[in-house]
């Protein structure tokens, strides 16, 4: 009987950690290298912009000001059909449970640089097509909150609650990202990254 409560609980517990597990997908769709490569080939136009993202109110949406992605990567994807591929399962699969990848060789084929102090960016030497740009605006909020703790009675013989104030901070990543079409080579086009 105690082996058999034993075996239970080892069983029980291998299933809470398979189900924590995230399920991964990937595009179905082969990916042509040569077809990426290409896309990547140099051109004469320039992709250019700012990367930032705004604080959230307690509905998730973004009403606050600015906040720039200062000194981090940007990366910039040659749209193909794994690429679209990639994108809509994203869209429709990722959540809490699901993540949606692509594939090692996929990844390799981008070009990735850094912002600046005030979060401006710029691909140059970009041929005609179309491209997915994508990086991470990061920022912390801080505050103070009241904690409860307890109760006694004043100095008046009624009661009080006494309360300390707490200080937290929440650190917070927005994914921001764009697709970009280059119709004509020579262009220059201006984005907002957000």
């Amino acid at each position: 009987m105690r082996n058999l409560t034993f075996t239970f609980l080892v069983l029980m517990f291998v299933s809470t950690l398979v189900k924590a597990q995230k399920a991964a997908y990937y595009p179905q769709v082969p990916f042509d290298s040569v077809d990426a490569k290409s896309r990547l080939a140099l051109g004469k136009s320039t992709i250019e912009g700012t990367a930032f993202t705004r604080l959230k109110n307690g509905y998730g949406m973004k009403v606050g000001s600015k906040i720039l992605a200062k000194n981090v990567e940007v990366t910039l994807y040659p749209v193909t059909a794994y690429f679209e591929e990639w994108f809509n399962l994203r869209k429709k699969m990722e959540n809490k449970k699901n993540s949606v990848y692509m594939s090692e060789q996929a990844f390799r084929y981008r070009i990735t640089i850094k912002t600046d102090d005030y979060g401006r960016f710029k691909f140059t030497q970009m041929k005609p097509g179309k491209y997915f740009i994508q990086s991470f605006a990061s920022y912390s909020r801080s505050g103070s909150v009241p904690v409860y703790r307890g109760s006694g009675y004043n100095s008046y013989g009624g009661r009080t609650d006494y309360y300390d104030y707490q200080s937290y901070t929440n650190n917070y990543s927005d994914r921001v990202e764009e697709f970009v079409e280059v119709t004509r080579d020579g262009q220059a086009i201006e984005i907002k990254l957000h």
